[in-house]
Formats: C-alpha cells, structure tokens, sequence
C-alpha cells in the first residue's frame, strides 16, 4: 500500500532533505528509501480529486509539523490546494503555509493572488487565515500589499478578523518600519473597537508600535477600563500593564504628601550639617503649606475597582499584572489586598513560585507590613527547590522586626542543619542581617554564630566567619574574646573568604590582641606562597598594620612577607608590596606620606550595612523581565514618575458621535423657547454619556417636535433601556461591594426658605399645552403601556415646571385630584388640555399600571388624605437637606442640597437634586455653573443653567439631574465661579433612587410573588412608644424613602409600593405590626443590594 512508506517517514528521524532517514523501526525501510521518493503517498493524495484524500494528507502533515518533523519539501503540492473548494481542507492548508511562508518566500509569492482572494472569502476563519499567511511572508516587495490587507481586515464585520489585523500589525511593523504612520491610523481605528476579542490585540500592537503615543489611550480608557473583565487572559496582562504606565503619566500620586515626608525625614545627606537640616525643615513646610489637599480623579478610581475582581483570575500572570499595577498605582491603605492574592500563588509550580517570590521580595522592602499576617506561607518546606528557599529566606528577613524576630530565628535554626550547602550558608547570612537590622537580638545571634564556629562542615563555618567579621564591626571592643576564638581557626578553615575575614579582622583590631596577632602572622607568613590571591592581600595588610603598632616584634616577619610578595607570580600583590614598603618603611626617597602612614592604615572605618539585594529593584516594573534579571531587557519601557500637577483630565470625555443625532433631533434643536423638553441626554447610552460632557446645548433647546421625531424618540429611548440593563450588569458585583462597605452619610435637618430660579422657564399653560401635544402624538405608536407613561410622565413634568414657576408652589404643597374628576376623563384621559395635572411625585411604569384606571384613582383616596400632601410632595422645610460646600471652604460661598423628590424634567431616569446656594461674601458672584462633571461609568448628571450673578447675600435655588444607575455611589463634578472652582460630590441615601408607584391590593400581591425567595428580606423589630400610630408609622416610612402608599384591608399592616429611578424594578414594602411593640419589616425587589440598605434606613428611621 502507498501508505505505508509514509507511517514510516512519520515516525523516522532526520528532518534535512539531503540527509538519509534513520527509522525507529527497521521494517519502516527509513536508511533504504531515496530522497527523491519521500512523502510521494502524501503528494499523490493532495494532487487526488478526492477530498477525503487530501483531508487525510493534510492532517497527517500537520501532525508530522506539530511532531517537530520537517515537512518544508511539500510546499508547492500543499500550495496548489489553498483555492480548494473544502473548508475543511482549505484551513488546514493555511495552517501548513503560517509555518513555512517565511522560509519558502518564492512558492509563497507564486500564490499571492489566492491568498488575496482568500481575504475576500465569505467565511471569517478563512479571511484570518489569509491574512495570517501574508502577514507571515516576509518579502519587502509584498508591503503594500500587505498595507491594504491590514486596513480591509480592520474594517472587517468579525471581530476575529479585526483581532487578526491586530496581530498583523507588529509583523508590517518589523519588516517596514517607514509605514508607522498608517499603522498608527489603523491602531487607532481599532482601539475605538468595542468588541473584547480585539482589546488585547490592538493593545500589544500600540505597546509594539507607537508606545509613546499616549493620546491615542485618552478618549479609549473608560472603556479598556469597563472591558477588561471580559478580555481574554493574556489580553488582561498586555492592557494592565499599558494602563499602569499610563496611569502613571495622567494622575497624581495618591501617596505624595505622605512619601515626600517619609523621604526627606529618612534620607539626609552624610554629612550635613544641622544648620542645613533646620533649613530643609523650613522648605518641607512651605512646600506642604502649598502643597493641595489630595482629591483621587475619578478616572484612577475606576482603574483601580475594575482591576480589583482579577485578583481571583485562575492566570497567575493576570494576577501578577493586577498586583503590580496596585503596587505602582493605589494608595498605601489600599495596596494590602493584592498580598492575599500573591500568597496563593505560592501553592502554584516552582518556576510561579520564584517570579511571585521575586517580587514579593522587593513589596516587602518599602511595604513590610502588608505580608506580616502571612509570615508563616513563607516558611521553608524541605521540597523546595534552592532557589526558591533562598528568595523565601529573603522574604522572612525583610518581615523581621522586633515582635516576630523570635519565630524568625528559631525558624532560621532548624534551617541550619538542612543538606543543602548553598541554602544553609544563605541562612546565615539572613542571621547577619537580622542581627544588623534589630539590635536588641545582636548578641543572641552573634553567640548563635560563634556556636556554628565549631560546625564540622566547613562552609558553615566560614559564612559564619565572613557574617560576624561583619558584625563586629560594629562593637568591636566588647568582643576580644570571639576574635581571640577566630584566630585559633586559621589552622583549620582552609576556604580563601574565610581566612581572608579572620586575618582582616585580627589587622584591624590588632590593639585588643597584641599577643596573638604576631602569631597569626608567623603561621601565615610559612604558608604565604601557597596561599589564595585573596588572602596574600590580607597577610600583606596585616603584615603592614602589625609593623606600624608593634614594629619591635613583627618588623623582620614583615619585611620577610614583603620579599615574598616581591616576587609573587600576581601583579596585584607585587603592586601591593611595594606600595607598602615605600609607605611605612622609612627611606630617603619616601615622601611626605609616611608620616600619614597610620592614619590610612588604621582609619575608622565604618560599619557595612547588610542591604537586601532587591532594595534597588522596584526602579523597574514589578513583573516584568528587567526586574526579574535586575537589568534593562531590550524592549522594556520605563515606568514614568508621577507628574507634578494633574494633566487636563477632560481629554478622556468621549463627544457623543454625530451619526447617533437624527434628523429629528436638528429639527427640535431650531425651537428655543421651551428648554424642559430637551432629549439630548436621553438619546446618548450610558456608556457615551458615562464618558462624554454633557452637551452645551442641551439647556436651551426646544422640543415641540413632529409625529416622526417623537416616534423615534421613544424608540431611540428603548434601545437605550437595554443599553442600560447590558451595561449594568458587568459592575453589579462592584457596585454591591462597594454600596455594603460604604458607611451611611451624616445628615442635617434644616429648614430653608425657597427662592426659584425662573431664568427662561415657560409658563404653566405653554407647558401644559405641550404635554398635551406630546402625549398625543405619542399615543398612535403600537405600544399601549409606553405611550400611557409617555403621556403621564408628560403631564407630572408640565405640572413640576408649572410648580417650578411660581413661589406659592413650593410653599403650598398640591393636592391630589378627586377621584371622581379621574373617573369622567377615563375615556378621553389622554387629552390632558382640561384634565386637573396629578401630583407630580408618582412616575408609574408601563408594566405597573393598570387596566382598571379608575380603581386605582379611587384606590389613591383609600390612603390617609391628611398624609397625602406630605407623602406625594414635602414642602422644603421637612426634607432633609445636606451641606455641599461649607462657607469657609468655599470662601464664603454656601451650598446645600436636598432631593426634591420631583421627577426631573428633562429626563425621568435622572434624580432632581434641588441646590441652595447662598452668597455670604462682601462681593457680586457671577458664572456660578457646574463644570467637568466626572460621573462613574453609567452615572449621567444633568448640569443646571448657569447663574450669571449672585448678589451678597443672595441666594438662588436651581434643579439638577444626576442618574446614579441605582447605586449609592457619589457623583463627583465641579462647581465653578469666575474665579474658582470647588470639588464636591452627591451621595444618594438609597431611598431617594426610587419613585413612588400606585396600585390597588390585588397588584401589590400579584407582584410580591413574582418577587419571593433571594429576592425576599424580612427583618424583625421592635417599635417605640412614640412610633406606634398610623400616621407616625407612615410618615417615619416614607421620610425613609420616596414611596407611596398602597391600600390595605388588614388593620395591622402597612404597605408602600416604589420603583427604582434608573432600571424601574419593583420595590415593595410590607410592615407588620403583631403583639406587642414587635413587628416585621419586608422588602420584596429584585435589587438585592438595594433592599439590603433600605431595610437598614426604614428601621433606624422607626427605632430612633
């Protein structure tokens, strides 16, 4: 059979074409084929009309590629195949052609047109392929070609294609480097891709080409940020390392004030003086004095949250990354939650273990504190390979301080009488260090040392000599007796360092053993010639300090040494002893420095400092290669040091595109007068607008617009919806963290007397006819419930800017319509022209309302009328109000804010947040307005019409917008002036992101099972005397959160019916009063975190 020459080359061994192919087995007749003949089955069943056949070849070849065998010699049969009709055989052919295109450039450019058809091929893996296969011919001539391809393929609809471009890119690169600025065009195309496929890719091509052009990260970095969690695992890496460098370029560091102090206190210059110091001291201060106060940009702050998850990757080098980047990037009291991470992937393989190790080595220098609580993962198991005891060593030395010192060491004892040479003589020196670094245990370990002195391995005892030659350094004159002890070891210790250390020690300390010291020289000075280099320098040295302090006895030994050296076959120890005889022996021709001869002899010298090795290393990225060798590897880019002042942070605002603008919008944008009705924040998503500034002129454009615009409108504004639930989803898990941990905010009751804004507002009729005009031409749409809510949500924002115009509207609360009014428009309800507006505070949703309009308005008149003032609109004074800005930090300028519990507007996803703003300043204010508002990914804010003058001692009340995506995190933005600008923030009590909703009995029990089990919390409490009426009970509820009542049969039972702002999902409320004082609170929502917080602020507001 043909096949089965073939099974033999498969598994035969030479992989050159000239050489004979020696089979595993005989009978494969491997040394008895020619060269001629190989692979000839294979060739005749690529060149078969058989599918299956070609299939089978190419198969087996790539086996034979992937075995590591050499299948070069089949290209032009295999080429010939790549416009093979089977997709099947067609990938497989690309697969072959990626390996050997390089090397077989001429067959490869026969069949460029093939390949070039093949990127027009209607199956993606095919067009990847393609391009793959001419990114991989490196041929000059081809580079236009290749160009083409790459811009095509960055246009492609699959993102793996574009993912492939991507990958392309670096290899045009390296072949033609004068095509950067094309490149750069199609990096930047591709880094505006929004699909995770090509993050990483597009990423390691800007890190490859234009690593410096950092503003081509600017308008992408929310969105690298809000991707990383779904990129792959080795995109992940590429990304958190660019995004650290970048960081590190655009934010300031959160440890400035506190590592200036740190620095300037610790390293002080040798040999200043103190007159230096008290002037340093003086500029620190004025420098501090300048210094301002640290706000994080919001932008660092999502870097760090969106990173924060990866510490759980399952990809060490992921978790590596994320480690690094908190390192390099977070505050100190944050950087702690990455050494729990680190330590697990101390269980991983050695080869994890030693790059962990390395860098957890280098943490532990500057953050000792950080790995303290895990002291004993670094312990020592005797499988450990010797590196890596050693970096464990280096670890435990650099977590010693005076409270675990006592473990350390009993620890570093059993150490000691391991096998392994390398590790033990490792561990003494860590005793060296421990005994430098603490001195209360110096001595305890100096005896531990002088012990290891009679060891009968002789390394141990000379890295013994070496580390407490070191040691006493640093009290010699208490330790005579131990250098006594040494002395007597020359006779023995035959490793050159040790003897080297002994002799050094005995010269320079010769004044405490006057008696031994000539001695240790005789001995020396017999075995001179057979000595090590290292110690004849030392005998030379000890000879010349003997002479000079006890000349009478060691003089003739001297000058016997000097001979010596004289002639010795090293030129160093010849230079060396001629120095030394012309410095200390006295001649005619020896100059003025032989008088000096004791001075340089015998010096003070100070003690060595016992560093770590890795006390350097953190000048490079943790991670990185440089740091692991400790030496710049080619490619690595330095970490920048943080700027001085903040670069503009509005460069990362993403402008909203002008494609996503339709016609209708510039047709509402041409009417001016009626500036309530403006859609431009609604049309953008909450991605767009997470990341761009609202536009400017959002405030002052109309919105009476035709029955197209306002069809599209409402179809613009559901696509936004699910824009928001897909966009919610991915920072649940954050937001939740974040909104359990976050303590609950102080507030202050005051009463505030209310001054409106009118500036350009419409009057109450224009907006009432408006609403109407809206409402129907909203109401021919197919969808029932969306033009209901459209109409109702119309009419509440007539009536809140007809309450907005006027002062008697926010003193005298509305009341609630007759239910019988309601029940004689129940036909004509969309007509809204005669129809009495309802109180403004309910938003009903589409899902909530129902059939029966007329039950539910006769059901409102079930509630306590007396209530229904305060619980649907609370006058100003009983709100809660909240200070923004105090008058001495805004130098003079006060404001406060309150949720007005009114639905915005402009917008009905958007919280109204009244602001107060006070003058108390001697002088005219003007351009009070809100700028660079730096909202959370999702978060929107609505700015408020800016304020051109406010008098001294005026004060002006304005509304604005901020949708907080359900969650209880602050919105941070600007307030300016024409002069400053102040930093402040909103933070939401959770009860104020819900808007009443009404409904009869039957719903609130229809809906309350939809929403059981995980989606259930019931707490008990305990009521006090003076919260135990109806009416007291309510309104303790409702000043909880903005709720509203639901009729109920029971007597002992309460209940309210609410739903969040952003996404409308359902919160219900059930308060149960049973015997006694006790009762049972339940909240019923799909929002978990949410009906967590709310179950917490309804009981403190009951029990207090």
């Amino acid at each position: 059979m043909a096949a089965s020459p073939a099974y033999g080359e498969e598994k035969g061994g030479s992989s050159s074409l000239g050489e004979p192919e020696y089979g595993h087995d005989p009978a494969s007749g491997g040394i008895f084929s020619s060269d001629y003949k190989r692979h000839d089955d294979l060739k005749e069943m690529l060149d078969s009309n058989k599918d299956s056949l070609k299939l089978e070849a190419m198969k087996r070849i790539v086996a034979m590629i992937a075995r590591g065998k050499n299948a070069s010699d089949l290209f032009p049969a295999v080429v010939k195949n790549v416009a093979c009709k089977n997709i099947e055989v067609k990938k497989l052919v690309y697969v072959y052609l990626v390996r050997y295109a390089e090397e077989q450039q001429d067959l490869a450019l026969l069949s460029i047109s093939t390949f070039q058809r093949g990127l027009k091929d209607p199956n993606q893996l095919i067009r990847a392929s393609a391009l793959r296969v001419l990114s991989s011919i490196r041929v000059p001539i081809i580079v236009p070609i290749m160009m083409l391809a790459i811009k095509e393929a960055a246009s492609d609809m699959s993102p793996y294609v574009r993912k492939t471009a991507a990958h392309a890119i670096p290899k045009l690169y390296s072949l033609d480097s004068d095509q950067k600025d094309q490149l750069i065009e199609v990096i930047e195309k591709l880094l505006a891709d929004k699909t995770t496929l090509v993050a990483g890719s597009v990423v390691m091509a800007f890190e490859e080409v234009c690593p410096e052009r950092i503003d081509l990260i600017h308008k992408n970095y929310r969105k690298l940020c809000n991707l990383l969690i779904d990129v792959e695992e080795w995109g992940q890496v590429v990304i958190i390392n660019m995004l650290t460098r970048y960081a590190r370029t655009q934010f300031l560091s959160p440890n400035q004030n506190q590592e200036s102090l740190l620095e300037e206190n610790t390293e002080k210059a040798f040999y200043g003086s103190e007159e230096e110091d008290a002037k340093d001291a003086k500029a620190e201060a004025a420098s501090l004095a300048k210094r301002k106060p640290y706000v994080m940009d919001p932008d660092h702050r999502l870097l760090l949250r969106n990173t924060k998850p990866l510490l759980q990757s399952r990809n060490a080098a992921v978790v590596m990354a994320v480690a690094q980047l908190y390192f390099h990037l977070a505050p100190k009291a944050e950087v702690g939650v990455i050494a729990k991470a680190l330590v697990r992937l101390l269980r991983s393989h050695s080869e994890v273990q030693y790059v962990v190790l390395q860098n957890v080595a280098t943490m532990s220098i500057k953050r000792r504190g950080m790995f303290e609580p895990y002291l004993k993962s670094f312990y020592i198991r005797s499988t450990d390979p010797t590196q890596i005891k050693i970096l464990k060593l280096e670890v435990l030395t650099n977590l010693a301080n005076e409270t675990n010192i006592s473990t350390i060491l009993r620890e570093f004892q059993t150490y000691i009488r391991s096998m392994d040479k390398d590790f033990v003589a490792a561990t003494i020196q860590a005793i060296g260090r421990c005994a430098t670094n603490i001195g209360k245990v110096r001595d305890t370990c100096l005896n531990g040392l002088v012990q290891l002195l009679s060891n009968r391995d002789e390394l141990v005892v000379a890295e013994s000599v070496v580390v407490i030659k070191k040691l006493l350094q640093m009290q010699p004159a208490q330790h005579s007796e131990i250098i006594k002890h040494m002395a007597k070891l020359t006779d023995n210790i035959q490793v050159p360092m040790a003897r080297a250390s002994i002799l050094w020690l005995i010269g320079e300390y010769c004044e405490h053993v006057p008696k031994i010291a000539p001695d240790v020289l005789r001995k020396m000075a017999k075995s001179f010639t057979n000595e090590e280099d290292i110690v004849k320098l030392q005998v030379i040295n000890l000879a010349a300090k003997l002479y000079l302090t006890n000349s009478k006895q060691s003089k003739l030994l001297t000058q016997y040494v000097l001979n010596l050296a004289k002639y010795d076959q090293n030129y160093d120890i010849r230079d060396r002893a001629r120095f030394i005889r012309q410095l200390i022996v006295p001649t005619e021709k020896s100059g003025a420095l032989n008088k000096y001869a004791k001075k340089l002899f015998l010096a003070q010298k100070p003690a060595p400092i016992l560093e770590s090795s890795f006390k350097d290393r953190d000048h490079f990225q943790l991670g990185s290669l440089s740091h692991l060798l400790n030496a710049k590897a080619v490619g690595y880019q330095e970490l920048p040091d943080w700027p001085d002042e903040a670069p503009d942070p509005s460069v990362r605002n993403v402008e909203v595109p002008e494609w996503t603008k339709c016609t209708s919008r510039e047709k509402r944008k041409e009417k001016v007068e009626k500036p309530f009705y403006s859609d431009s924040e609604g049309e953008s998503g909450p991605t767009e607008s997470a990341d761009s500034e609202p536009e400017s002129g959002s405030e002052e454009n109309g919105s009476s617009s035709s029955s197209g615009s306002s069809s599209s409108g409402s179809e613009e504004e559901d696509e936004e919806e699910e824009e928001d639930d897909s966009g919610e989803q991915s920072e649940d898990k954050e937001e939740e963290e974040e909104e359990e941990k976050r303590p609950k905010r102080k507030d202050k009751e005051g009463s505030h007397k209310a001054v409106l804004g009118t500036a350009g507002s419409p009057s109450e009729e224009e907006e009432e006819e408006e609403g109407a005009k809206k409402a129907k031409k909203k109401a021919p749409q197919g969808r029932k419930g969306r033009a209901e809510t459209s109409s109702e949500a119309s009419t509440s924002e007539s009536s809140s800017s007809g309450s907005d115009s006027g002062s008697e509207a926010e003193t005298k609360p509305r009341k609630a319509p007759p239910s019988s009014k309601a029940s004689s428009k129940e036909i004509s309800l969309l007509d809204l022209d005669d129809f009495t507006p309802p109180p403004p505070q309910p938003i009903p949703s589409s899902s909530i309302i129902s059939t029966s309009l007329v039950t539910d308005l006769e059901g409102l008149t079930l509630t306590d009328t007396s209530l229904t003032p305060t619980l649907l609109s609370p006058a100003f004074s009983a709100v809660k109000t909240y200070e923004l800005l105090h008058r001495m930090a805004g130098e003079g300028l006060a404001v406060e804010y309150c949720f007005s519990r009114r639905p915005f507007p402009s917008d009905p996803h958007m919280v109204a947040v009244q602001i107060q703003i006070s003058n108390n300043t001697d002088t005219e204010v003007k351009n009070l307005r809100v700028n660079e508002p730096k909202p959370l990914s999702g978060m929107r804010i609505q700015e408020f019409p800016e304020i051109e003058h406010l008098a001294p001692g005026d004060t002006a009340t304005v509304v604005m917008g901020i949708d907080f995506c359900d969650s209880t995190q602050a919105a941070n933005f600007q307030l300016c002036t024409h002069t400053r600008q102040f930093y402040v923030s909103i933070q939401p009590p959770v009860g104020e992101l819900m808007a009443p909703v009404f409904m009869s009995e039957n719903e609130f029990k229809k809906e309350q099972g939809k929403l059981m089990g995980m989606s259930e919390i019931t707490e008990k409490l305990t009521l006090p005397e003076k919260c135990r009426s109806d009416h007291t009970i309510v309104q303790q509820v409702t000043s909880a959160a903005n709720v509203g009542r639901v009729p109920c049969g029971a007597s002992n039972e309460y209940r309210f019916a609410a739903k969040t702002v952003t996404s409308g999902s359902l919160v219900l409320i059930t308060l149960e009063r049973r015997e006694g004082s006790t009762a049972q609170l339940t909240i019923n929502s799909e929002k978990m975190v949410i009906g967590t917080m709310l179950v917490k602020d309804i009981i403190q507001a009951l029990t207090q």
